[in-house]
């Protein structure tokens, strides 16, 4: 495992499950014959290899009678299996009291529908495996959870056009992500922006990128390429984006004619 911060949660995860385990004088055979698994899985998560899944630890917290201990690490473990860039991200989103983001591609991932975020690493060249597409898709979906934080934060988002017509999943799935769209614009602390594709103007054509102005008063910003992802903290780089991205927000349309023309194209889908 590459990720040492990911390997060392698996690790005493299975550390506690193995002291319950001696404690309660079962082997690890037994436990696992009594929970649904086999001894080599048993095996595995002890030693920190496999992540235990969510009815791994709670038939084992039961079985065990570690009351709740077991099952309580199972938001450690879920955000142990999710990539490290992932993380990392996640923690400066956490911290953010305002967040302004540029989609030129698809959908911004903040704004993606289980289905069609699965639709988009489903189609990932080099394919992934089920569990890693499960791991990216549960990833990404766990980040929506700023949504919900209170304070909330100002958050702002500008999608191109076509990142609306693109049917990323098939038509339904497009037109269930457009309705999303419209539900999310709802929020009294979240703007989203269309940037239409006849803008002879566009401060945003070096790509997409989104900006994170934290709780101690720093600002850094996020950009992602084919085979790369960046956190910026040169405040000279940050500045740039930070002009841009006004640029861009002042191209796009506003949010009231964004959401006007977000229903033209869902109508156009129906």
């Amino acid at each position: 495992m590459e990720d040492e911060e990911a390997e060392a949660v698996l690790k005493a995860v299975g550390r506690q499950i193995k002291v319950w385990r001696e404690a309660a004088g079962l082997k690890q055979g037994e436990l696992g014959a009594r929970i649904g698994y086999g001894v080599d899985m048993a095996s595995s998560v002890e030693r920190g290899r496999r992540s235990p899944k969510p009815d791994f630890l709670d038939g084992a917290d039961q079985v065990l009678g570690a009351s709740g201990k077991l099952s309580a690490m199972k938001e450690d473990v879920e955000g142990a299996g999710y990539p490290k860039k992932v993380r990392d991200l996640k923690k400066q989103e956490d911290e953010s009291v305002e967040l302004g983001a540029y989609a030129n591609h698809y959908v911004h991932g903040l704004l993606q529908t289980p289905e069609y975020a699965r639709a988009l690493y489903t189609m990932r060249r080099p394919s992934y495996t089920e569990e890693e597409i499960d791991s990216h898709v549960n990833a990404r979906l766990a980040r929506q959870v700023i949504f919900e934080r209170v304070p909330s934060p100002v958050i702002s988002f500008v999608q191109e056009e076509v990142t609306l017509r693109r049917p990323i999943g098939g038509r339904a799935a497009l037109r269930r992500q457009l309705e999303h769209l419209l539900d999310v614009a709802k929020l009294r602390h979240v703007e989203i922006q269309v940037m239409p594709t006849d803008r002879e103007d566009h401060g945003g054509m070096g790509g997409p990128f989104r900006l994170l102005k934290l709780r101690n008063g720093k600002t850094v910003a996020h950009e992602e390429g084919q085979t790369y992802s960046r956190l910026i903290s040169d405040p000279r780089e940050v500045q740039l984006l930070e002009i841009r991205y006004g640029i861009i927000r002042a191209q796009a349309l506003p949010p009231r004619e964004s959401l006007t023309f977000i229903e033209k194209v869902l109508g156009e889908e129906t």
